[in-house]
């Protein structure tokens, strides 16, 4: 499940987005308006740049958008729910041995090649988490590209 309250782009979602006031629950401020609305479904992606102390990392999960089983009333911000590739379990494990964050990026234009190329031109390690991906193999993936970088020092 992704979701947030404000900066999200309109353009992913699936109807047009409505404008509510919500009460916030955290901290001492006014409820602020928020966009409510749930997005376009299909493949997409995830992704967050990480500093690992002597270098960045661009961890990418591609991910199939699905629709919400029921009505989200309590979820009243901009959000999707969707399916990572390759399944949960290897999906999860493998975005916290990459160290991914919490605070990711999603696209459903932008692809997994894109921003690969994008990392290899500002030289930043980019790890991939997708239907392939196999946990022992991303491990020594990872492993390699420490080295890697380790070396470029």
């Amino acid at each position: 499940m992704g979701s947030h309250m404000l900066e999200v782009d309109p353009e992913i979602a699936v109807t047009k987005p409505k404008i509510e006031v919500h009460h916030l629950g955290i901290g001492d401020r006014e409820p602020p308006a928020r966009m409510v609305f749930n997005t376009l479904e299909g493949d997409g992606l995830v992704a967050a740049v990480v500093d690992m102390g002597n270098r960045f990392r661009c961890v990418v999960n591609e991910i199939n958008v699905i629709p919400p089983e029921a009505p989200l009333p309590k979820l009243p911000v901009a959000r999707m729910l969707w399916k990572p590739y390759p399944n949960l379990s290897t999906s999860a494990e493998a975005w916290i041995l990459a160290g991914g964050g919490h605070h990711t990026a999603f696209s459903n234009i932008v692809t997994s090649e894109m921003l690969r190329d994008w990392c290899e031109m500002v030289r930043i390690e980019c790890a991939v988490i997708d239907k392939n991906t196999n946990i022992a193999q991303f491990r020594n993936e990872l492993r390699w590209s420490a080295a890697y970088f380790n070396a470029k020092r």
